[in-house]
């Protein structure tokens, strides 16, 4: 029997020959494994098994990791505690959407501040005007007697225009609540939601109103005795009280201010809005004054760059009108010049204090939003819709309310889900 030659078949049964063996069943062949890092090279077990998610969903946040979600922000703002950005942006979204509200109200108020002080201006350039002739002393001081009383009538003036910009203040804080939930007020809208609360806002108008006089008045009555006591070296002590005067009546005055909000929204009476105020502003204070300062800066810089324009087109008007003016000429032209300045004054003014105004309303809110959890409550009242004629934020639109101050009228109020304190 002859033995099997090398390379053929010497199995029984047909067996392949050495080097054709066939490679397992469903195996990779060599050089085809998978790469680290890499796809496997193996088929994808069946979707629907155990475990296993469907197909085309996507995929979601690394394993340990929650997933963020963006906040909602169905009107001028997120909701959520803001930004410096944000709360600009805001501010101006706002006047656009309630331009009838707001800018209609500030200028009616700037309105009646700008006839009044025109008045006094030209009564002033009138009686400046006749001291020309005066040639005695009694005369002189016949005639500024009037003088003082204009001056007097100017500063009066002045306090009332700070006390009704007070009462506007909280009156345009409706809007801006509303325009939160992307809720548009209108002019008359906005005047019966915070129509209840004028009374109470004339209060505390009135109180920081007199308030700041008196302190004002302390103030000036110290310094007029110390240079009395001492004379020219009273200086070195008066400096020091009054750069010390004025830092504190701006601390108080940035504590305050947001009493109009919270007497509208929050429906307190005087005491406990300004206490209110205190409150929401604490450990705050630094960041509400760099914003404020950055706004006012803003602020004055628009007014005056539109307010220079308008002088100078004024000043030309009365050269052309009349280039050898005579008394009465000049005074004619004085007239029509500061009526053309009162108007585009009140303009202008108008819109710079509807938009500080928003300011102040979305700081209100921004600080309500990191001290009571309000960003809650107004994700409540969008999935909701609930009280859709109200003011968001307003003890009728929460839970149980009773229509009275939050905690029964007496502050901190502290609701379910309250933040630290910021």
């Amino acid at each position: 029997m002859s033995q099997p030659q090398h390379g053929q078949d010497g199995v029984p049964g047909n067996q392949p020959a050495w080097g054709n063996q066939p490679p397992p069943s469903n195996q990779p062949a060599w050089g085809n494994q998978p790469q680290w890092g890499g796809p496997p090279a193996w088929a994808a077990p069946q979707a629907g098994g155990p475990g296993q998610p469907a197909p085309g969903w996507a995929p979601g946040a690394p394993y340990g990791q929650p997933l963020y979600v963006a906040p909602p922000k169905p009107g001028v703002i997120p909701l959520r505690p803001l930004q410096f950005g944000e709360i600009l942006d805001g501010s101006f979204q706002t006047i656009r959407r309630n331009a009838a509200a707001m800018f209609g109200s500030a200028l009616i108020v700037q309105a009646i501040g700008a006839v009044l002080i025109g008045a006094v201006t030209v009564g002033m350039v009138q009686m400046t005007s006749s001291l020309e002739t005066v040639n005695s002393e009694e005369e002189f001081l016949e005639a500024m007697g009037p003088v003082f009383a204009v001056m007097a009538g100017a500063l009066g003036i002045s306090v009332l225009i700070g006390f009704l910009g007070s009462v506007l203040q909280g009156v345009l804080v409706v809007p801006v609540a509303r325009s939160v939930l992307n809720r548009r007020t209108g002019f008359k809208q906005m005047w019966m939601l915070a129509g209840r609360r004028v009374w109470p806002l004339l209060g505390v108008a009135a109180l920081l109103t007199v308030g700041g006089l008196l302190a004002v008045a302390a103030v000036a009555g110290i310094v007029v005795l110390l240079f009395t006591a001492m004379g020219p070296a009273a200086l070195l002590v008066v400096l020091p009280v009054g750069l010390g005067s004025i830092v504190l009546f701006v601390w108080i005055g940035l504590k305050l201010m947001l009493a109009p909000a919270a007497i509208v929204v929050e429906r307190t009476g005087v005491y406990d809005g300004l206490l209110r105020s205190w409150q929401l502003t604490r450990n705050n204070w630094w960041r509400i004054f760099g914003i404020t300062l950055v706004v006012a800066i803003m602020v004055g810089i628009i007014a005056q760059i539109v307010q220079i324009p308008a002088s100078l087109a004024a000043t030309a008007i009365g050269g052309v009108v009349s280039p050898h003016p005579d008394q009465e000429t000049v005074a004619s032209t004085m007239v029509v010049t500061t009526v053309i300045s009162s108007a585009i004054g009140a303009l202008v003014g108008s819109v710079t204090f509807a938009f500080q105004a928003s300011v102040l309303a979305l700081l209100y809110m921004d600080l309500r939003m990191r001290r009571d959890g309000l960003d809650v409550e107004l994700m409540r009242l969008m999935e909701t819709g609930a009280d859709p004629d109200g003011i968001p934020g307003a003890p009728s639109s929460q839970p149980g309310s009773t229509g009275q101050p939050p905690g029964g009228g007496h502050f901190p109020y502290t609701p379910p889900g309250q933040r630290p304190p910021a």
